[in-house]
């Protein structure tokens, strides 16, 4: 995935730290969502924990990115469509969670509009799809 991160937290209003650079810069690198775990051995000594949570808070807040629950319970990120805001993700798609490499895709496959009950207000809808990926069938 092509992004310029320095652009992406301008246009949400965020400071371009080096560690906020590194995050959004590692999460783009594959096509696949990574969960806080994975980041954190990724970068390393480069940010502590606790730094990278908020900035995770952050960018799930701000629109930047979205957050998927993987098989286990544990949040997996990715990038976010333009369309994103602060008042509501439009990342409405099917993630694929792969029950073999666990790896977790965004599908462009939108998720039917639901019509919510009086009183209620869906910041996001999301669906989860489980099975074999593309690569894991492939081998």
């Amino acid at each position: 995935m092509n992004i310029d991160p320095v652009n992406i937290l301008k246009e949400h209003d965020l400071k371009h730290t080096r560690q906020r650079v590194r995050v959004l810069e590692e999460i783009a690198l594959d096509s696949v969502a990574i969960s806080q775990p994975e980041l954190e051995k990724k970068l390393g000594k480069e940010i502590d924990r606790v730094t990278l949570y908020r900035i995770l808070n952050t960018y799930e807040d701000k629109g930047i990115l979205h957050r998927i629950m993987d098989m286990h319970g544990t949040a997996n990120y990715a990038i976010c469509s333009d369309a994103c805001s602060e008042e509501h993700h439009h990342d409405e798609h099917v993630h694929f969670n792969c029950t073999q490499c666990l790896k977790i895709y965004c599908l462009e496959i939108q998720v039917p509009r639901i019509k919510m009950p009086k009183g209620f207000n869906a910041k996001t809808v999301s669906s989860t799809a489980y099975g074999i990926c593309e690569k894991c069938n492939a081998n």
